[in-house]
């Protein structure tokens, strides 16, 4: 059984392997700690067993209400913030077609709102939707969150005042609270389908939860797959999460205070943008976490590249390879040779990709920037089902070895309080 895998070998040239070792039993007591529920945050550790926990029922039901929304609309619009959309559009952008969205559907397609308060945006959303069959998929526990309530009343009065109030409720869909809210009423009083989002499952360890699994199935993906890979994870060994856990924290007290996820292929962007919420959201606090931060190479070698080489070395790079591709494409030969490329024709673009791989890896060593790998066999919902669970476990084990509750986030409030004041907010005046 194939499974993703993480090697630190490329550290030890600037990391010594003792300082590793010594975080060993500090490791060992976070994973246990994490397993056994008895830290800070334990009543949102739904997560740890949530894969095994999926029912045959439960898909079945998410494969059915996405067959009906496929069926029935050309887009469906999933509107959440943060964790709510996060690792739905990860997975899926991992998953697509890289121009998909210029190529005859299949189906429906997956549209975005709720996560910014662009009024350009929100605009432009609505006039691509006028006149077209659309759904929506609204997820948010109180359903008072800002940015989705404010694109939900929108679209929602779109879709009634274009399709009538039956038509609109039968294509929405409530991701929400099991008893308690305001989605949680609106979607009673209007019969509305509804999915609960556990109340021991924070948003952004939620993507294996129908927060992330309807609209990834909406999109024709499979659901039965990616949760099967998170199984493989949960009941598999912890050496990949171990390595991990351990290695970036020796760095980060060895004066590393900047983790980068990189990728060498640009389906894993939203990959690496989940990856950030998930433990900016987690570690940050106390004034302890590393800083995560994300580059698309070959592309950022051209921008970043200089400050990753030659910048202030307080940075690691973490790089997620990709071991087997989709497709092949042959470099031609050109009896001109004008470009200078005849010496790779014949040579998959793979390959070249590899080899740009190893050499900016051996550039970035010998520039004092120590590199972790995570090695996922290919890109697929088997191993994108093993990946975002080995990332959710590191990122709790991690943050119990950093001393904070990796699973609580106060200080995104902050702004929320400030906002809520100056639009004059009844209670906040």
């Amino acid at each position: 059984m194939d499974f993703i895998s993480v090697e630190n070998k490329d550290v030890l040239s600037l990391l010594s392997q003792e300082k590793i070792n010594a975080l060993q039993e500090t490791a060992a007591q976070a994973l246990e700690t994490l397993e056994k529920g008895t830290g800070a945050g334990n009543d949102f550790i739904g997560w740890v067993n949530l894969p095994s926990s999926i029912d045959d029922e439960m898909l079945t039901s998410i494969e059915n209400t996405a067959k009906k929304l496929q069926q029935d609309c050309e887009f469906v619009v999933a509107i959440g913030i943060g964790g709510s959309y996060l690792g739905a559009k990860a997975v899926i952008e991992a998953l697509n077609d890289n121009f998909a969205a210029y190529k005859k559907s299949r189906g429906a397609r997956i549209l975005y709102a709720g996560s910014n308060i662009g009024e350009d945006y929100l605009n432009d959303l609505m006039d691509l939707l006028k006149g077209r069959k659309f759904g929506i998929i609204v997820i948010s526990k109180s359903g008072t969150t800002t940015e989705p309530a404010i694109a939900f009343r929108l679209l929602k009065a779109m879709l009634e005042k274009q399709e009538g109030k039956q038509w609109a409720a039968e294509h929405t869909v409530a991701v929400t609270d099991a008893a308690r809210g305001a989605l949680r009423n609106l979607a009673t009083q209007e019969g509305y389908t509804t999915y609960v989002i556990p109340d021991n499952v924070g948003g952004r360890f939620s993507v294996l939860t129908p927060v992330g699994l309807l609209p990834i199935a909406v999109e024709g993906y499979d659901i039965r797959a990616l949760v099967a890979g998170a199984v493989e994870m949960e009941k598999g060994n912890n050496d990949a999460v171990m390595t991990y856990t351990t290695t970036r924290n020796a760095l980060y007290r060895d004066g590393k205070k900047i983790e980068i996820l990189v990728n060498f292929d640009p389906r894993l962007h939203f990959l690496a943008e989940w990856w950030k919420q998930l433990y900016g959201e987690s570690e940050g606090k106390d004034g302890k976490g590393i800083f995560p931060a994300s580059v698309d190479f070959t592309t950022d070698l051209h921008s970043m590249g200089q400050w990753i080489q030659d910048g202030e070395r307080t940075i690691f790079e973490t790089v997620i390879t990709v071991g087997k591709q989709n497709s092949e494409v042959t470099i031609p030969t050109d009896d001109e040779d004008l470009d200078g490329l005849n010496y790779i024709a014949g040579k998959r673009v793979g390959y070249v990709n590899q080899m740009a791989q190893e050499g900016t890896k051996m550039a970035h060593i010998d520039g004092g920037v120590p590199n972790m790998t995570i090695n996922l066999p290919a890109i697929s919902e088997r191993y994108l089902g093993q990946l975002i669970y080995f990332f959710e476990k590191a990122c709790g084990v991690s943050g119990y070895m950093l001393g904070v509750n990796p699973f609580n986030q106060p200080g995104v409030e902050a702004y929320k309080r400030n906002m809520f004041t100056l639009l004059k907010k009844p209670g906040y005046c």
